[in-house]
Parts: structure tokens; C-alpha cells; sequence
């Protein structure tokens, strides 16, 4: 009896044994920690693609580039400067979210968000850009932590619907951040009626959009306490191989297939990964995007009606085979550890990802750059050459899920 009683006060004294006391007694799905995890996740992939729409005119007005062929490249370090913090960091959240609990961290992060996102509103050049973002990026230790928190959480009958939540507000980042982005920045161009040249988001005209979504990170703060590439190719000119669209376009274009993800993710991820599994799930997903990548560089020969449906169907679909993946990947990943190294776990592939999304930009942006001087070559000419490469990438990534470099833990 006194074993017992001892037993139960450890246990009292244990938040890791009351999570677990609490994820066994889980008899319906535990919606109000799913809210509270949409909205975490939602912060920071907000910050993430809310510049994807306005990036390539940020950086025409910084003008650093020579030529208009250059602002791919320097869109890129601004798009990488994100990644390589949080690859340089990603390890350390995990061990702080490992020592002293997921909560501090989860909180640090957003408030993290609040604070950066907005000076990059505000940047008056090139480097303030790329420094805020580094330090947005660095200094944000929400994913890791907050992956390890819901395998944690969820009992394993709501696991699969736990880690497509976080996928699913990662979709809905991809539906509101670039809508946000698109609509809200140059707003005195755009709204002359309600902005004028000389206000605040006139003088910095893409404040509006980073504002908006740190007020939002503002509130998850607080709420937190309560807690137990694409785009430069759309934007590019024509006569460079691009699609010549507007901000206002490409966050309709992301909108749309985010909403697409969004719908996947609840309605019909749990099913399909019950039935084949995470393994398969992002074998046939990276399989399906080497055909789907392969056709961009046509797209850009249609017009009018036919160029909007085609390319918001190829985004839809590119977008879906994405986050099936990723999903798969976090199930696996979670799995893979015990509980008491999951953070870092998670930290340690954070790095990872962090790392090639941090190279990425920068490649890509360089590679991207150097398509657009070479439209005539005879071999893989223009934007051809962008999108071999990233088959080529995406085939490694394919191999990769097979034996013996993918060894599943039972």
C-alpha cells in the first residue's frame, strides 16, 4: 500500500506520467489541443510564405541587382536567410524543449515571431531583410518541439490526425500567409483610397501584410500559455521564360491550392495513411512530382483562361503530393525515437530540412538566374534546366525511402 501511494505521488509530480495518464484516457478526439496546435504552427508558417508573393518586388525597389535577371538571386539569399538560422539552431531548441519542457520554447518562439516579422516589414534594404529573416529563423525553435509535444500527446488512434493537423495549418499558411502577402502589400498602390503615399505603409509598403501576421502571433502568445520557390518563376517576365504575374495573382494561385491542402489533410490523409501506410504514402508522392514538375516549363506557353486552370491544377496537386509527404515523414520521424529524445529528434531533422531549404533559395535563386541568360541553349534551355534539377533532387529523395538507407523502427 505504501509502494502504491509513493508510486501515485511520483506520479503527481511527473508532467510527462500526467500526459501520458491523460493521452490513455482519450475517448474522443482532443479538439481544443488541436486548435491550439493549428494555431502555433500557423504562426510561424505564416511568417514563412507571407513574402513569398512580394519577395521578387521587394527586392526590385531595394535595387541591388544589376539587371532584372539578377533579382532571382538576391530573392534567394532573402529566401534563405530563414533556413540557415533555424539549421544552425534547430538542435539546440530541441535540447532546451528536451531539458527544461516543450511550453518555454513554443512561447519564446512566437513571441520571436512578433517581434521580427514586423522589422522585416520595415526593412529599408537588402541586408536589413536578409538579418531579420535570419534572425526570425534562428531564434523560432517552434517546430521541432512542437512535433515531439503531439506525438506525445495523442493516443495512437488519433496520432496520424495529430500530425496532419500540423500539416493542415501548415496548408492554411499556404492559403492565408500568400493571400495576406499578395493583397496587403504595396497598399498605397493598391488602396489609394485608404493609404496614402506618405503613411506608414506607404513609406513601408510591405509592413501591412508582416504586421497583420505577427498581430495574429501576438495573440498565439498568449494563448500558448495555456498550453499543458514557385513564386520568382510566376513573377518573372515572360520574355524571360516566366508567367508575368502580379502579387494579387500569385496569392490567388496559393490560396487556392492551399485551400486544396487543407481539404486533403482532414478528409482524406487519416484514410489513406491507415491503409498503406507513411512509408508508401511518400514513395508515390515523390514519384507523382517528377511528371508534374517536368511540365511547368510549359505551362508558361499558355494564356488567358487555359494558363489560370492548368496552373492552379499543377499547384493543387504539387502542393497535396508536398504535404502528403511531409505528414508521412513526421509519423516516421516521431516513431523513431523514445520519448525523451524526441525534441532533439525532431531539432536534429529540423536541422536537416532547414539546411537544404536554407542552400535551396540560394541555389535555386543562382541556377534560376543563370536559365534566364541562357533561353537559346540546345540543351534544356531557360527554365528547363531549374526544373531538371529539382527532379533530379526529388528522385534522390525517392531512392532514399527505399532499403537500405530507410530502415522503419517497429
Amino acid at each position: 500500500m505504501a509502494s502504491e501511494l509513493a508510486l501515485l505521488q511520483k506520479v503527481e509530480k511527473c508532467p510527462g506520467c500526467k500526459v501520458e495518464q491523460q493521452k490513455e484516457l482519450q475517448t474522443q478526439i482532443p479538439l481544443k489541443m488541436l486548435i491550439t496546435i493549428w494555431s502555433i504552427v500557423l504562426c510561424t508558417s505564416l511568417s514563412i510564405t507571407c513574402l513569398f508573393p512580394f519577395i521578387y518586388f521587394m527586392i526590385r525597389d531595394f535595387q541591388i541587382g544589376e539587371t532584372e535577371e539578377d533579382i532571382g538571386k538576391y530573392a534567394g539569399y532573402v529566401g534563405s536567410a530563414f533556413m540557415l538560422g533555424r539549421a544552425l539552431t534547430s538542435v539546440f531548441w530541441g535540447r532546451m524543449a528536451d531539458r527544461f519542457g516543450r511550453k518555454p520554447v513554443i512561447i519564446f518562439g512566437t513571441t520571436i515571431v512578433v517581434i521580427f516579422n514586423t522589422l522585416f516589414g520595415v526593412s529599408l534594404n537588402f541586408w536589413m531583410a536578409v538579418i531579420t529573416r535570419f534572425l526570425l529563423g534562428s531564434l523560432n525553435g517552434l517546430l521541432g518541439p512542437i512535433n515531439a509535444f503531439s506525438a506525445e500527446f495523442f493516443h495512437e488512434r488519433y496520432l496520424s490526425l495529430g500530425m496532419s493537423v500540423i500539416c493542415t495549418s501548415w496548408g492554411i499558411g499556404l492559403i492565408i500567409g500568400p493571400a495576406i502577402g499578395g493583397f496587403l502589400a504595396q497598399p498605397a498602390e493598391k488602396y489609394p483610397s485608404l493609404f496614402s503615399a506618405d503613411s506608414l505603409f506607404g513609406r513601408f509598403p510591405y509592413l501591412l501584410p508582416c504586421l497583420c501576421i505577427s498581430l495574429f502571433a501576438l495573440a498565439v502568445t498568449i494563448s500558448s500559455f495555456w498550453l499543458p520557390t514557385f513564386s520568382l518563376w510566376t513573377e518573372s517576365p515572360r520574355r524571360l521564360g516566366g508567367l508575368g504575374y502580379s502579387t494579387n495573382a500569385v496569392g490567388v494561385v496559393l490560396a487556392i491550392s492551399g485551400f486544396s491542402v487543407l481539404v486533403f489533410q482532414v478528409l482524406l490523409y487519416p484514410s489513406i495513411e491507415r491503409a498503406i501506410g507513411p512509408v508508401t504514402v511518400v514513395r508515390v508522392a515523390g514519384i507523382m512530382t517528377i511528371p508534374l514538375l517536368t511540365s511547368y516549363p510549359y505551362i508558361a506557353n499558355l494564356s488567358g483562361i487555359t494558363l489560370s486552370l492548368v496552373l492552379n491544377c499543377a499547384s493543387l496537386i504539387k502542393n497535396i503530393l508536398v504535404t502528403a509527404s511531409i505528414t508521412g515523414l513526421l509519423i516516421l520521424q516521431n516513431k523513431a525515437v523514445e520519448q525523451d529524445q524526441r525534441a532533439i529528434a525532431n531539432g536534429v531533422a529540423m536541422t536537416g530540412m532547414s539546411v537544404f531549404k536554407a542552400i535551396g533559395p540560394v541555389g535555386i535563386g543562382a541556377l534560376f538566374s543563370w536559365s534566364q541568360k541562357r533561353l537559346d541553349a540546345a540543351f534544356l534551355p531557360g527554365n528547363h534546366m531549374v526544373f531538371f534539377v529539382l527532379n533530379v533532387i526529388e528522385g534522390i529523395g525517392v531512392l532514399l525511402t527505399f532499403k537500405p538507407f530507410l530502415v522503419v523502427r517497429s
